[in-house]
């Protein structure tokens, strides 16, 4: 029994089915890389910007080749266009109006969920998303990660937390939704400030969270920061521990899109335990299993 309301409940009750996600690479970049804003992009950020298990080629090819890992792994037919890569409205309006519409017009393609960043939504990009949500299941991904301002400057993200909080604003006055991303662990952060993260997300309106554990890859400038710093990072334990007062914590009817992170298993320094994804989370469900066995 799920003890939070996740992604798979939400495609259930909405679809009556599983739904998968096809990981997209719409050849973007980021204006926290190309130059114009910064270009060491945020300190976490690997080489292919989160994006490690999207495909190659066109976005057709890529679609094609999608449904087929899917496939093997579950018994899906019908599927959300995920742009993953980098930053997913950063680019001629033009353009993207083509590519969200092509996916689209796959009859398997239900929705769209794009990741993009709080500073690369004016109001062509808003005006395209809002036309896009009033016709097709569509929801923003945004790497918030933290609400702390200290840890915001180390990250490298670029924007403050109260431009965050003014574009979040103008997304609800459009009804278009939005996921905020949540980092655990990041250097500095006590978990007080972990959970103040939590409490934004419940009052902001969210559509969804992820919640990501802190994982070190050798193709991001986290990795020189750790080798300099040597800061400490979160055992499975601590991890999974706050991961469950997150859980206790978030609005019922908001959709839990992730508990942990997902990277490159041959990229990957540490923490080492979060490799093994499936363990981390059978590990959140058992203590979520004795929480509701303590209850009166």
């Amino acid at each position: 029994m799920e003890r939070y309301y996740s992604l798979n409940t939400y495609f259930k009750n909405k679809y009556g089915q599983k739904i998968g996600k096809l990981s997209l690479d719409g050849g973007f970049s980021c204006p926290n890389r190309d130059g114009s804003l910064s270009t060491g992009g945020c300190i976490f950020c690997s080489e292919k910007g989160a994006g490690e298990f999207s495909s190659a080629g066109n976005i057709l090819d890529q679609i094609a080749d999608q449904k087929i890992r899917l496939q093997k792994k579950w018994k899906v037919n019908k599927f959300i266009g995920y742009f993953q890569n980098f930053t997913n409205t950063y680019g001629p309006i033009n353009k993207l109006k083509s590519l969200y519409y092509q996916v689209l017009e796959d009859p398997d393609i239900v929705g769209l969920a794009i990741a993009t960043r709080a500073d690369c939504l004016d109001e062509q990009v808003l005006d395209l998303l809002e036309d896009l949500a009033k016709t097709t299941d569509l929801w923003l991904e945004i790497g918030m990660q933290s609400v702390k301002a200290q840890t915001i400057a180390y990250i490298n993200r670029g924007y403050s937390h109260d431009y965050l909080k003014t574009k979040l604003e103008e997304l609800k006055k459009r009804n278009i939704k939005f996921v905020l991303h949540v980092i655990f662990g990041l250097p500095g952060e006590s978990e007080e400030d972990m959970l103040k993260s939590i409490a934004f997300v419940n009052e902001s309106g969210a559509f969804g969270i992820k919640i990501h554990s802190l994982y070190i890859q050798t193709d991001s400038r986290l990795y020189q920061a750790y080798l300099e710093e040597n800061f400490p990072l979160l055992s499975k334990d601590q991890y999974t521990d706050l991961v469950v007062k997150a859980l206790t914590l978030l609005n019922k009817d908001l959709v839990v899109h992730r508990i942990t992170g997902d990277g490159d298993k041959k990229k990957l320094v540490a923490p080492l335990w979060a490799a093994d994804k499936l363990a981390v989370i059978g590990l959140i469900n058992k203590k979520l299993k004795v929480l509701d066995e303590k209850k009166p």
